[in-house]
């Protein structure tokens, strides 16, 4: 008898194993049911993904003979800009999701030497505008109001403020850059959709971020899909075109607090030619 229900015991077990197996294949190959999704590649990407930095070299105060401090505006209309907006891998969505998943520390507007860091709550109202919308009911006819919130687009985000520093290294005998944060600009409507302002939403040092944006591809021009240009590529190498906003003055004003229409235009063309000849003078010593 105690044979006969062991027999029994194996044949129950091996009855719903073959039966679990079979729903697990069963579920693997219906799309409906199964979770995984096809591949759109022909192998997995992982190159740019797994990509690290190295650290900036230091650098010695002492080194420094002479140094520049300058604003910059990259509008992301221009042609050479267009990465910036590129859908697949738009710079403003990388730097919106990881500020407000807490991976990318961002600064407020109050000022650019980013004292001030944002809580989470301070990023959400930033990028998120409650707005009210009044509906009625089809059936009953009442009145509905409803309180929903909009998400800020990366379209909406036309141009990029930048803070650099130049500088003249005596160790090196080279004239070299730092990139010091990067503010996106949002460009703010009024009711009739006419532009009002464009309003800077948080400051990102670039430096802490250089982590982040070398594990992202940036979509830029070029005929191979297999090139492996990250964000902190772009940046690095300077693949983007920018007109100067203001250099550092003893009134800390702007180039368009001084100059006006040709006379700024041919400003801010000047800075950039002395920025050009400055390491050939610093050689002429």
């Amino acid at each position: 008898m105690t044979n006969l229900l062991s027999v029994r015991a194996v044949r129950l077990l091996g009855c719903l194993a073959g039966g679990l197996l079979f729903a697990t294949l069963a579920s693997a190959q219906d799309p409906e049911t199964s979770s995984l999704s096809p591949l759109d590649d022909i192998t997995e990407r992982t190159v740019v993904a797994d990509h690290r930095v190295l650290p900036y070299q230091p650098i010695r105060e002492a080194d420094i003979l002479w140094e520049k401090r300058l604003w910059r505006l990259v509008d992301v209309r221009e042609k050479m800009n267009q990465p910036f907006t590129a859908p697949e891998s738009p710079l403003f969505k990388i730097l919106f999701e990881a500020a407000l998943a807490g991976e990318l520390p961002v600064y407020s507007t109050e000022n650019d030497r980013f004292t001030k860091r944002l809580a989470i709550e301070n990023i959400q109202n930033k990028l998120f505008k409650t707005d009210t919308i009044v509906t009625f009911d089809v059936i009953t006819g009442d009145e509905i109001v409803q309180v929903i919130q909009n998400e800020v687009s990366w379209e909406d985000v036309k141009r990029f403020r930048i803070k650099e520093s130049w500088f003249f290294d005596a160790k090196t005998s080279t004239l070299r850059h730092r990139i010091l944060g990067i503010a996106p600009l949002l460009e703010v409507r009024d009711e009739n959709g006419d532009f009002k302002l464009e309003m800077p939403l948080f400051w990102v040092h670039y430096p802490s971020s250089r982590a982040l944006l070398a594990q992202h591809k940036a979509i830029t021009h070029s005929d191979n899909w297999s090139k492996t240009t990250s964000w902190e590529d772009v940046f690095e190498m300077r693949y983007f075109a920018s007109t100067i906003l203001k250099e550092n003055n003893v009134q800390d004003l702007r180039l368009q607090d001084m100059y006006s229409g040709l006379d700024m235009v041919m400003k801010a063309e000047k800075i950039e030619d002395k920025l050009f000849n400055l390491e050939h003078d610093m050689w002429t010593w």
